[in-house]
């Protein structure tokens, strides 16, 4: 074997390995990057060098700031008022809390973006209000944490901005318009399955429609939404850039969570701002070390031989585009969201593009494959929130989360064979050349 060729085996075999072996995903990725800088012989001072390279990037700042606003919202009184709009949209159908709970997430998701936080602060409402209504526990739990992939989708969402830095180029714009109609398609999925199933338990209707609740409802939630506006239409309008409207966006969920839902007290706000560093420090250290993860790929060839290899196996751009996606859902069962943005973006994007799909395309067909290992084990993130949330086991909701996987998977075929999905709003809006 080549030099090459064993540092790639050290390289990839060394995280693997880890990942298996539940070491923290950080951890796995800086441990098989220092192997195999030392199997080629690089200095290891070039280790912090790429690491600081890796988060010293102007758009990265939009990331915290997004999370800072998801945090602030959540936790800021929004809940309810999202909860109640969609009961007023679709409460009146058969399994209507279903219903609600996957037209919520839509709405909860763009302020939030996180499929975690959707799960903790919807789920923890309507699964005991699910269940008092006659709603089977399971169902309830396998509605909530699959309609909270909707949020990974709609903007703002932060993943998006990974993805848009790690495959350079990427107008974050564009992805954010992308986001509406591919989540939109996942939440009528959902919906369809959830009627279907609703009709054969005989779950309960609730009330009829009305026009005038309905206005009233988005009156209480308009200042909610109002964030998600702001930030969508600021960057598609050019009037300021993602990370400009990132900070902007978190003055205005502070304002609004404090001030007007009153939310949150003073006292509260350093509570959320404490999560938020929290969470800030695992997704800032992921960058860093996948940064230096990428160079050793680039050094080493890797994505060339993966894109050789991939073509090699099929012609036929059909077969790729679905390999590409039982990748992308092998290692969402096996890696958190982030750094399998961070290290298969520089890898698969190439051999997308090779068959026609548009990268913001591949993006919404990324963050979608990656949504769907939330929901899997071993690593189902937010698998485990549901489970906890809802106090059921987790193989009980995976049973009952079944009919909802093929739900999902119908949709990401649809987004990954029809680019118009993903690519006729950014198109319309002059976020995307046509």
């Amino acid at each position: 074997m080549t030099p090459e060729t064993i540092s790639t085996i050290v390289l990839l075999g060394s995280f693997f390995v880890m990942i298996f072996l539940r070491f923290p995903i950080a951890y796995s990725v800086g441990i098989s990057t220092i192997l195999c800088m030392a199997s080629m012989g690089q200095n290891l001072v070039t280790l912090p060098q790429q690491m600081v390279k890796g988060v010293w990037s102007f758009s990265l700042m939009a990331v915290p700031f997004f999370i800072t606003m998801g945090v602030l919202m959540g936790t800021g009184g929004i809940s309810d008022k999202l909860i109640a709009l969609a009961n007023s949209l679709v409460g009146w159908m058969r399994g209507g809390l279903a219903m609600v709970n996957i037209v919520a997430s839509y709405f909860f998701g763009g302020i939030s973006g996180s499929a975690s936080a959707d799960t903790a602060s919807l789920g923890s409402i309507l699964i005991p209000m699910m269940v008092d209504e006659g709603y089977d526990a399971d169902f309830s739990t396998a509605v909530t944490i699959t309609s909270s992939c909707e949020g990974l989708l709609v903007p703002p969402s932060h993943n998006m901005v990974i993805y848009a830095t790690t495959a350079g180029g990427v107008s974050v714009g564009a992805l954010f318009m992308a986001g509406y109609l591919p989540g939109a398609l996942l939440a009528i999925a959902l919906m369809v399955g959830s009627y279907i199933l609703s009709v054969k338990h005989n779950y309960p209707k609730g009330n009829p429609f009305s026009l005038v609740n309905f206005i009233k409802q988005i009156g209480k939630s308009i200042w909610a939404l109002l964030a998600v506006l702001i930030v969508v239409v600021g960057v598609v309008g050019g009037v300021f850039t993602a990370t400009e409207s990132a900070a902007i966006a978190v003055i205005y969920s502070l304002l609004v969570s404090v001030f007007v839902y009153k939310g949150l007290d003073w006292k509260g706000v350093w509570k959320s701002l404490e999560q938020c560093i929290d969470t800030l420090a695992i997704v800032l250290i992921l960058i860093a070390m996948s940064a230096a993860f990428g160079n050793c790929l680039t050094l080493l060839h890797v994505p060339a031989k993966a894109a050789t290899f991939i073509t090699s196996i099929s012609s036929s751009p059909v077969v790729i585009i679905i390999l590409l996606n039982v990748i992308l859902l092998l290692l969402g069962m096996i890696m958190d969201m982030a750094p399998i943005i961070l290290i298969a973006t520089p890898i698969l994007l190439p051999v997308a593009q090779s068959v026609g799909l548009h990268p913001v395309q591949f993006g919404i067909m990324m963050v979608l494959n990656c949504g769907i290992g939330l929901l899997t084990p071993p690593v189902g993130a937010v698998l485990f929130i549901g489970s906890a949330v809802a106090k059921r086991p987790m193989e009980k909701v995976v049973k009952a989360t079944l009919p909802f996987y093929l739900c999902m998977i119908v949709a990401l075929l649809l987004i990954s064979f029809v680019p118009s999905i993903s690519l006729w709003l950014p198109k319309l809006t002059g976020a995307l050349a046509a």
